[in-house]
């Protein structure tokens, strides 16, 4: 496996578009107009055409989709494949609604055909489906392991045509609980088809690209031919906008940043992210408020409300969308002239799929205005900034120890299968890690627990999983991530979307009144027993909230490292305005006594009751320093990014006996039992192994050890 694919000739030295099929190159040349393909997919065309797993790697708008598409497409007439023949799988229902019309395009020159099923899709578009068997079915894992246990789909029929899977935007699986079930998915798809399927992935630049490839490659990794296809990764140096179309500003207040963007590039289409549903509700009504025609995107809003705001959107001109990640992936809406960003995303990887979001007209450059609002937004936003200069990406991991997945697929497997061998399960994911042999006390527990019983020797559904997950045909059991229970919000029969029902329950004086699409609305009845609340529009005075399941959003250790360069002078090499300059001068000196260039600085507070030991070594790390140190550890503190807090009583030798056991035995952080309740599945774990997986996921081993060897300075603050 390489990331240096090297010359993009296939064998005898033929050129690429000599290799797909005539009536592509003819379509490419006279419907599409191109010239030519792009280097991407130039190079794509010899590994997927020899059938070898592949990852694709280009930034956002480099034409991923037909360099995977346009080969499938050509090896599917050449070697005469039959029925759905190739998955096209996205993370995003909207995403596979936006690429539906372009794959139905390209099928349809070589007399193919495209189609989508996912759980938006009516039912009667899902019998014919099942009834006509597309060529290429572009969907989601969760619906790909619906259609594994439905009992309304002869799944081994259906699949028996499959030959290849493209995963797009792979790098949004990889990184959490999705990827785990997506891999296991494809592991029982491939048992089920009796052959090796190809697998090729589709993503932006990562940190890590051959290992992204070999967990794409799941049990199969080192058995079948594998290729990194990634020509940008061949430059020298990362390729920069050029000086003053990245900037950075600060601006103090949402409030204010309203007003900046009110007042800035005006006649322009606007893309502005924000890092919370309620920041894009309080910016999109104080927008709409100064006169700017403004578009919303979030997770709670209803598919209906984000589509029409999306369509409007990518028709207008004068005008600005604020979304959270929602529009960080490929959809597509129009056009952009801006993008700018509130404070900053949590990854350099995000900064690059939304600055991706411009620049894609000719001779439009790639932009993005950071707007911080406060000091720590503008230190975040500084170290993103600087990180990316240098060409930096974070490498995308997997989450350690998918016990619960694995307790899932389990379940699933009984499920499709109805009755499985007590000796054989494992064999249904060919050896893959979380899978094998350290899933037997799981499965030993699902059937102590009653999840599954087990008779002459084989294994089937259990009442304690029929209680659970029996509800609508098993329907949570094939959703592997947790959605708060949020209330309906409807306008007449108009769907809004949804919001916390603690904005429902809290008391109010006076009408009780919600914030959300931009606008503000006045309950006017809750039913309670459906979870749905009824409202009318009104003149302001709405209110914006949601809960939120899951991990906080915490910073990592090197961009935790990286506000420390900040702090100490490094300045990223963009523009910064006046303002921003001047925040960042008081935050350096505000911040001098907390660094320290060459280790880490414990600080005692002015009146002797705080010590702080400021590691900048990140969420993760901390948590684990702090379970490390044991005694010398506040027993009640909350693990920061930046530091640690110590007992205030401790004395230095009781330190150096802290770090020195510390750098010996390092201890995972302690687990909130809350936690432990919002890992979907959690409950059909051994206590022990739940309280074990979340703790190995609030765990950074190698940035705690990385602090506990640095040397450190004791300061008392103000002193």
């Amino acid at each position: 496996m390489t990331a240096e694919p090297g010359t993009p000739e296939g064998p005898g030295g033929l050129d690429p578009l000599d290799r797909l099929h005539p009536g592509l190159v003819h379509h490419i040349v006279n419907t599409l107009g191109w010239p030519g393909l792009r280097p991407l997919q130039e190079e794509a065309v010899a590994p997927l055409m020899d059938g070898s797993d592949a990852l694709l790697l280009a930034p956002t708008a480099g034409g991923k989709t037909e360099a995977a598409s346009f080969p499938l497409l050509s090896r599917m007439d050449a070697e005469r494949w039959t029925g759905t023949s190739v998955l096209y799988v996205c993370p995003l229902k909207a995403l596979l609604n936006n690429l539906l019309p372009r794959l139905e395009t390209y099928t349809s020159w070589l007399g193919r055909s495209a189609a989508l099923w996912h759980g938006d899709v009516p039912q009667s578009r899902r019998k014919r489906v099942l009834r006509e068997r597309p060529d290429v079915l572009l969907t989601t894992p969760e619906s790909l392991e619906a259609m594994l246990v439905s009992a309304n789909v002869d799944h081994r029929a259906f699949f028996s045509g499959l030959r290849a899977i493209v995963v797009d935007e792979v790098h949004a699986f990889a990184g959490d609980d999705r990827g785990w079930h997506l891999l296991a998915v494809l592991e029982r798809l491939e048992r089920v088809v009796g052959r090796p399927v190809q697998r090729v992935g589709l993503s932006a630049t990562v940190g890590n690209p051959a290992e992204l490839l070999s967990w794409l490659q799941g049990a199969g990794a080192g058995k079948r031919g594998a290729r990194v296809v990634a020509p940008h990764l061949r430059e020298a140096a990362p390729e920069l906008p050029p000086p003053g179309d990245i900037q950075l500003d600060y601006v103090g207040s949402l409030a204010n940043a309203a007003t900046v963007i009110a007042a800035l590039h005006r006649g322009e289409k606007r893309l502005v992210f924000c890092e919370s549903r309620r920041q894009v509700e309080k910016l999109g009504e104080a927008l709409r408020a100064k006169g700017v025609t403004t578009f919303l995107s979030h997770a709670s809003l209803s598919v209906d409300e984000r589509s029409r705001a999306e369509e409007a959107f990518a028709e207008a001109r004068d005008c600005v969308i604020v979304s959270t990640s929602t529009l960080e992936l490929g959809i597509d809406v129009g056009d952009l002239d801006r993008v700018i960003q509130i404070d900053a995303p949590a990854t350099v990887a995000s900064f690059l799929q939304r600055l991706g979001r411009t620049g894609r007209r000719s001779g439009s450059p790639r932009n993005c205005l950071f707007l911080a609002l406060d000091e720590p937004g503008l230190l975040s936003a500084a170290a993103l900034l600087l990180l990316w200069s240098r060409g930096w990406v974070e490498p995308v991991v997997a989450p350690p120890e998918p016990r619960h997945i694995v307790a899932q697929q389990v379940l699933a497997l009984c499920l499709q299968e109805h009755r499985v061998g007590d000796r054989l399960w494992q064999d249904w994911w060919g050896g893959l890690g979380p899978f094998g042999p350290a899933a037997e006390p799981i499965v030993r527990h699902l059937i102590g627990e009653g999840y599954v019983d087990r008779d002459g020797g084989m294994m089937f559904i259990g009442p304690e999983a029929e209680r659970r997950f029996g509800f609508r045909h098993f329907m949570d059991l094939t959703a592997v991530f947790t959605a708060a229970p949020e209330f309906t919000v409807l306008s007449g029969r108009t769907e809004i979307g949804t919001t916390d029902p603690a904005l429902l329950t809290e008391e109010v004086a006076g009408p009780r009144r919600l914030l959300l699409a931009g606008r503000s609305w006045q309950v006017t009845y809750i039913d309670w027993s459906r979870r749905r609340c009824f409202v009318e529009p009104v003149e302001g005075g709405g209110r914006a909230r949601w809960g939120g399941a899951g991990f906080a959003r915490i910073a990592s250790y090197e961009l935790t490292r990286a506000a420390r360069e900040v702090l100490l002078g490094a300045t990223p090499p963009v523009v910064l305005t006046r303002r921003a300059e001047g925040a960042l001068a008081r935050a350096r000196d505000e911040g001098a006594e907390l660094v320290h260039a060459h280790g880490t600085v414990i600080v005692r507070g002015g009146q002797g009751t705080s010590v702080r030991w400021w590691t900048w070594a990140g969420h993760r790390a901390n948590a684990t320093l702090a379970a490390t140190l044991g005694p010398a550890a506040d027993p009640l503190q909350r693990p920061a990014d930046a530091y640690v807090r110590l007992r205030e009583d401790i004395t230095p030798r009781e330190w150096r006996n802290a770090v020195a056991e510390g750098a010996q035995r390092l201890s995972l952080p302690s687990v909130n039992p809350r936690a432990v309740a919002g890992l979907k599945f959690g409950a059909t774990l051994p206590p022990r192994l739940a309280e074990a997986t979340m703790a190995a996921r609030l765990a950074d081993l190698d940035g705690a050890a990385a602090a506990l060897g640095e040397p450190f300075q004791y300061r008392v603050r103000g002193m």
